[in-house]
């Protein structure tokens, strides 16, 4: 058995016909469906955000298109894979323990969650932090396995939804019946558990959060760059309060030129809507701030929470663990990109998290109850999302203050102060709701 988990690497794989389209302004333009079918192809989506994504195009029809005096620019959409931090650990789990959202310490395998003592979750349960049903995260990854016994009852179903066709297909395949956010991969499942559990199996970091199911990759873990700009938008159009984009990394510096303004333009634009997003920095162990040959993608983005991974240097599956809080050797760091560290895993001591019983890349996952032991900043940000919900939970939908509560009260390690391992600190669940 080999499983993945990460976050984008920096190459990408141009989808054939499909161009990004920014606006200038805001709004979609009257005539902007006219001129994409005179040009023989057809809207994706065009948002007021001032985006759009096109299919059906010639390279030539798109810089036609992008000759009109209403577009700013436009360029091939990427498809983006996730990147291969290889991990084998899988484990059963049988008969799972009884669902607690009062206590989540009873659940199956909380003994083997470092994670959650790392950042002080056990502290915020014991004073009933333990979040509401009225925040919604919004997981943008590779779907959620709705039905595994520690999600049931927690993702809305009504506001979720799959921006990858072809997944759509394998499921109504595979597992008719299924809504297409269930989750062929594992990735988004064992993302969203982190963020939320019903602690019969696994603990979350919270227990009573909601989520909303946003598929952008697809059951070989390619991401599609326009899928994600539609993935954020509908979040935020949808109610989230927060969004986890376990998607960071690197995009080259060409891309970034490219891409850069589309970023921005959709981050603002959740940020004027009150959601607060926090990506995964990579785990590509680069220095975002000086390697001249990559851009920190959404890490770089206005308002973004970049989150970097630490991850104990032994111990294993059983612990006791040692140096929890090591920056792990494969994150992305940099002084101007991180924000906070939050556990993302390694060697010493995995992530355990569920695993998508509707999984082909896991198949033994469909035959029971399995959680998967992963690592990679991408287990880093749900953590982070997790507290930040808990946050919502108190003060509001803020993005400002969301990210500054997670800043000013995570445990500040490496050097004083803003460190480029680190950021501010890494994330404490406890001291972000205001437990001493």
């Amino acid at each position: 058995l080999t499983a993945r988990s990460g976050s984008q690497t920096s190459s990408g794989i141009d989808i054939a016909g499909q161009y990004l389209v920014l606006f200038k302004g805001k709004g979609v333009p009257g005539q902007f469906a006219a001129d994409v079918a005179a040009l023989g192809g057809h809207v994706i989506f065009a948002h007021t955000a001032g985006v759009g994504l096109v299919g059906g195009l010639t390279d030539a029809a798109a810089q036609t298109l992008g000759r009109n005096s209403y577009v700013r620019d436009v360029q091939s959409d990427v498809a983006f894979a996730l990147d291969p931090v290889m991990d084998p650990s899988v484990a059963s789990v049988g008969d799972a323990g009884v669902e607690s959202s009062s206590d989540p310490t009873p659940a199956f395998f909380y003994s083997r969650q470092w994670n959650m003592r790392a950042i002080q979750a056990d502290h915020a349960w014991a004073a009933g932090k333990l979040g509401s049903s009225s925040v919604t995260v919004g997981i943008i990854d590779t779907g959620i396995d709705y039905l595994y016994p520690d999600l049931a009852g927690h993702v809305d179903l009504s506001r979720s939804v799959s921006f990858v066709p072809s997944d759509d297909a394998l499921v109504s395949t595979y597992f008719p019946g299924r809504n297409p956010i269930t989750d062929l991969y594992f990735h988004g499942t064992h993302v969203a558990s982190t963020v939320v559990s019903n602690a019969s199996v696994v603990a979350g970091v919270t227990t009573r959060t909601t989520l909303i199911g946003v598929k952008v990759c697809d059951v070989t873990g390619s991401c599609g760059f326009g899928a994600v700009i539609d993935g954020v938008l509908w979040a935020a159009d949808h109610g989230a309060d927060v969004a986890n984009l376990s998607l960071g990394g690197a995009f080259s510096k060409l891309a970034s030129g490219r891409y850069v303004g589309f970023i921005n333009q959709v981050f603002n634009y959740a940020n004027a809507n009150g959601m607060t997003i926090v990506v995964s920095a990579g785990n590509d162990g680069i220095d975002l701030g000086h390697d001249g040959a990559s851009y920190a993608t959404y890490c770089d983005a206005p308002n973004a929470v970049c989150v970097s991974a630490t991850g104990p240097t032994s111990g294993g599956t059983t612990g006791p663990w040692t140096d929890v809080d090591a920056l792990a050797p494969y994150s992305n760091y940099g002084t101007s990109a991180i924000s906070v560290a939050a556990p993302g895993g390694w060697d010493g001591g995995y992530v355990w998290a569920a695993c998508s019983q509707t999984s082909l890349v896991i198949p033994a996952c469909q035959t029971g109850t399995y959680i998967v032991g992963a690592y990679g900043t991408s287990m880093a940000a749900p953590h982070v999302s997790g507290i930040a919900a808990l946050i919502v939970a108190q003060v509001g939908k803020n993005p400002g203050q969301v990210k500054t509560i997670l800043q000013n009260t995570a445990d500040d390690l490496g050097k004083p102060g803003v460190d480029p391992y680190y950021g501010k600190g890494r994330v404490n669940a406890a001291h972000a709701v205001g437990l001493q």
